[in-house]
């Protein structure tokens, strides 16, 4: 039963997610920005959430060695240099190294790669406990669908029709679910890997949160948007922190 819940979550994490994003993309422009700018905000909460109210203190409990912060600070630097290495987030202006160099594959390699590193995440959370495989699942939706509406509109600008890019992503969100039924069954053989899957995991929460998410909010600066930011912020720790506390 335990497998079956990992292979819904990590359909819905990845492919569930694309097919949402493409959904949004039937909207009005204006209403797009909107809704994935909200979108955006509420992961920002939602990934620290998860990482220092779900993962960490799991992670913490199953080892009681201070050696996971070690690990997640590792983890912090290795996600600094992927990001580095391969580009792997949307990049918003023309004249980006991004947009010059061969924007389609670098963007469907980055994809496949950060996907695989969510179904990796999914499948160690739930191997802890159904409860934390939930809202790490919730907490990869909310940044996977504005992340895959910024990756749609460089498809699309790259000359790409809307169904090919669509095919192209779920392509690379393929890579999660096989990624993830890898580990639900290496991780389930080595149990004393489940604490250091969790730390590293939460590691990448904290990078995205941090390294991408807050710095494209501080593009906005108007003191109302800026309370809007907090705001929704704020719900997604509360999200979290609600969900923690009934379980």
């Amino acid at each position: 039963m335990e497998l079956i819940y990992v292979l819904i979550a990590l359909f819905a994490g990845s492919i569930g997610s694309i097919g949402l994003a493409a959904l949004m993309l039937l909207l009005p422009d204006k209403q797009l920005n909107r809704y994935s700018g909200w979108l955006m905000y509420l992961a920002g909460g939602t990934l620290l959430g998860a990482a220092f109210l779900g993962m960490i203190p799991k992670a913490l409990s199953l080892t009681g060695s201070s050696n996971v912060f070690l690990f997640i600070l590792i983890g912090i630097v290795l996600f600094f240099l992927l990001e580095k290495i391969i580009l792997w987030r949307s990049c918003q202006h023309e004249d980006c190294d991004r947009a010059r160099n061969a924007a389609v594959p670098i963007i469907l390699i980055g994809d496949g790669v950060h996907n695989a590193i969510d179904g990796i995440v999914i499948a160690a959370s739930f191997l802890n406990s159904v409860e934390l495989g939930v809202f790490v699942t919730i907490s990869v939706m909310m940044h996977e669908i504005p992340q895959e509406l910024g990756d749609f509109g460089i498809l699309l600008q790259s000359g790409l029709s809307r169904t090919k890019a669509l095919l192209l992503n779920m392509l690379s969100g393929a890579t999660a679910i096989i990624a993830g039924v890898l580990a639900y069954f290496m991780l389930e053989s080595m149990q004393a890997l489940i604490p250091w899957a969790l730390a590293f995991s939460a590691s990448s929460f904290i990078y995205i949160a941090l390294a991408d998410l807050i710095p494209e909010m501080h593009r906005k600066t108007k003191l109302s948007e800026s309370i809007v930011q907090l705001a929704f912020v704020i719900a997604g720790i509360a999200l979290i922190y609600g969900f923690m506390s009934h379980h």
